[in-house]
């Protein structure tokens, strides 16, 4: 995907901190502390980015983690709703964030890392769940991650060679990757279940319940 160049001295950029870390170094004198911040910077129009910052002081690390989320930033697309443009699947590391497309009036249905990215970034109505890792830097770079890669019909249409109303018709909406993960999602939590089951006559269960029954 190409990295489009934004500078940010041209945008109104407000700031959020999604979490403050201490870090310990043990050396022969004894032990180093230092912080680490993690800051995430929007103008609530569509764009949104992510950085960190090390300092032995909270506020200087603060001010590093903004100054290197404002090097970061990407373009958003979002449609007529203030939301996004069609269902995707951010991924960074181990963390999976399902990214889902809302009608008017759902509002922001996420939790706290990615609700502070999605609020910077403009969005008023999504749906989204983490699959994966819940580690708060993985979970807001797999939600930027998600949402810098979204298409708009009008470039699904023109890199496809097609105008605007068949490329409506060729616009991705991910439903089966979406499927396949939440298969996958269900199939883990299914087996654990079955493996902590307190009681063995539950076992002699001819089948295991498939994650089939679950999606409609």
């Amino acid at each position: 995907m190409k990295h489009t160049i934004i500078d940010p001295s041209q945008l109104e950029l407000s700031d959020k901190v999604v979490t403050i870390k201490r870090v310990t170094k043990t050396v022969k004198g004894g032990r180093n502390m230092r912080f680490t911040a993690l800051v995430v910077v929007g103008d609530e129009n569509g764009h949104v980015g992510a950085g960190l910052g090390k300092a032995v002081e909270i506020p200087e690390a603060i001010r590093k983690g903004k100054e290197d989320a404002m090097k970061n930033i990407v373009t958003v697309a979002l449609d007529e709703n203030k939301s996004i443009t069609h269902d995707y699947i951010g991924k960074y590391g181990s963390a999976n964030v399902l990214l889902k497309r809302a009608p008017e009036g759902t509002g922001i249905i996420a939790g706290g890392p990615a609700r502070i990215v999605c609020e910077l970034v403009g969005i008023k109505n999504i749906r989204t769940k983490s699959l994966g890792s819940n580690n708060k830097q993985n979970v807001v770079l797999a939600t930027i991650a998600g949402l810098s890669a979204l298409k708009t019909p009008e470039e699904v249409a023109r890199n496809r060679g097609k105008s605007v109303d068949e490329g409506l018709a060729l616009f991705p909406q991910g439903i089966k990757s979406l499927r396949k993960e939440k298969i996958k999602w269900l199939r883990r939590k299914l087996k654990s279940l079955w493996l902590n089951l307190p009681s063995v006559q539950f076992r002699s269960i001819k089948r295991l319940p498939s994650p089939w029954d679950f999606v409609n």
